[in-house]
């Protein structure tokens, strides 16, 4: 089934807030993305250079996703203080921002 363009209303349609949204959203699992697979591609150097096994090279692989991803969450706090306020505080979604 297909729909014109006439049928879609206004409140269906992304404006630039919600794509500004995804791409914040979007951007941290980017960055974490091209940080693991230059971490693979760097692999067989590494392996070589420290003599290391298939399972510590797996370790180092995990390691490193976890440090990536605790540091994301780490400086996700500071950038929590200096947000504004919830622009919408008597919304359930403002109610739930208040309470983390």
């Amino acid at each position: 089934m297909t729909t014109s363009p006439a049928a879609v209303r206004p409140e269906q349609v992304a404006g630039r807030r919600e794509w500004v949204g995804l791409a914040v959203l979007a951007l941290p699992a980017l960055l974490a993305s091209l940080e693991l697979t230059v971490t693979h591609l760097a692999l067989p150097t590494i392996g070589k250079n420290l003599a290391a096994s298939s399972t510590q090279l797996l370790w180092i692989v995990d390691v490193y996703a976890f440090l990536l991803a605790g540091s994301l969450i780490t400086m996700g706090g500071p950038a929590r203080r200096r947000r504004s306020p919830p622009r919408h505080p008597n919304t359930i979604l403002g109610r739930f921002r208040r309470s983390g």
